[in-house]
């Protein structure tokens, strides 16, 4: 098997690292659920424990880490609950978020602990739209330079070139191949307005994964995927069930959000072309990853046909979804 890059990652390196960064370590260590990162909790002595984040090589130039570093950092002065990156050494003297170790770069964040907000419960959505709509004014304050703007034209050419052969069983290539071509036919003119409309700097995978409540506030975690993209980005992986409740749950996210930041209804129309993309680029990362042995492990059923009859069914599903009114502002 070839050797990968986080290889190097033995329980001795991960605490290496933290303490070349400037914490003294009481090797306590703990892998956390990550993928394409590798993630872990490290005790400190007389300390909280920290979070080390090794980023994966290649995926991010250092100038595009640091800039989500800065947004973090942004947010976290104007009194957000985002999880920033720690700077410097323990005694927080310098001004450094990025460090360098075994051929990997990496940060440190504080411990934050919490849970999954319920999202049936409606105060909990007005919070999490004040909240989101205090990030995106701070957002729409200047553009990002480095980092990615929203692509979904890639992205559907991305799947279309990587998954047929090497992961659509061969009798499914056809109908999945003919399923891009008209849903890429659907989303052009999506796409385009959405190219044209306005785009701010977002989390970018604003869902309940990186999001946790306590005290009753919602604290934002990893803007590893923060990019260019419009506001309506970070709003619809809040959105869930029947119609009707979607637009339920939109009514008190719009309520709390516009306390603070103007939303365009127009980004409503946009909501299952987002849905659709994330979707298509969800399988073409797993097949982009699987040289990496964690995903073959954590993803077993990526391979089988059965993962895709059900993943041309979704899509299928989204295709006529898209021919439906957006949602409604109630």
């Amino acid at each position: 098997m070839n050797a990968h890059p986080f290889d190097v990652l033995t329980p001795d390196t991960v605490i290496e690292a933290v303490e070349a960064a400037g914490f003294r370590s009481d090797a306590r260590l703990l892998a956390l659920n990550s993928y394409e990162n590798r993630v872990y909790q490290v005790g400190i002595e007389d300390a909280e424990p920290v979070i080390v984040k090794f980023y994966r090589p290649e995926r991010w130039s250092e100038e595009q880490i640091a800039e989500e570093h800065s947004f973090s950092q942004e947010l976290a002065d104007a009194e957000l609950p985002v999880v920033a990156p720690l700077r410097g050494d323990a005694d927080g003297r310098g001004s450094d978020t990025i460090h360098h170790h075994a051929g990997l770069l990496y940060a440190l964040f504080p411990r934050r602990g919490g849970r999954a907000p319920d999202f049936d419960n409606p105060d909990n959505l007005l919070v999490l739209g004040r909240t989101l709509g205090r990030m995106h004014a701070i957002g729409a304050a200047r553009p990002f330079r480095y980092r990615l703007a929203l692509d979904g034209a890639t992205i559907i050419a991305d799947s279309r070139e990587r998954l047929p052969g090497a992961f659509v069983p061969d009798d499914l290539t056809d109908a999945y191949l003919s399923l891009l071509d008209d849903l890429d036919k659907a989303l052009a003119p999506l796409l385009e307005e959405i190219d044209g409309g306005e785009r701010i700097r977002v989390h970018g995978d604003c869902h309940g994964g990186n999001t946790l409540w306590r005290d009753d506030t919602a604290h934002f975690v990893d803007l590893d995927d923060c990019l260019t993209a419009p506001a309506v980005q970070d709003l619809w992986m809040f959105l869930s069930g029947e119609r009707h409740e979607q637009e339920l749950q939109l009514c008190e996210l719009m309520a709390g959000y516009e306390e603070f930041y103007s939303f365009s209804a127009r980004e409503l129309r946009w909501i299952e072309a987002l849905r659709t993309l994330r979707i298509i680029r969800h399988a073409a990362w797993l097949a982009r990853r699987w040289d990496d042995p964690a995903f073959p492990r954590a993803f077993p059923w990526f391979a089988g046909p059965r993962f895709w009859s059900d993943h041309i069914l979704e899509l299928r599903e989204q295709f006529a979804r898209l021919q439906e009114p957006p949602l409604r502002l109630l």
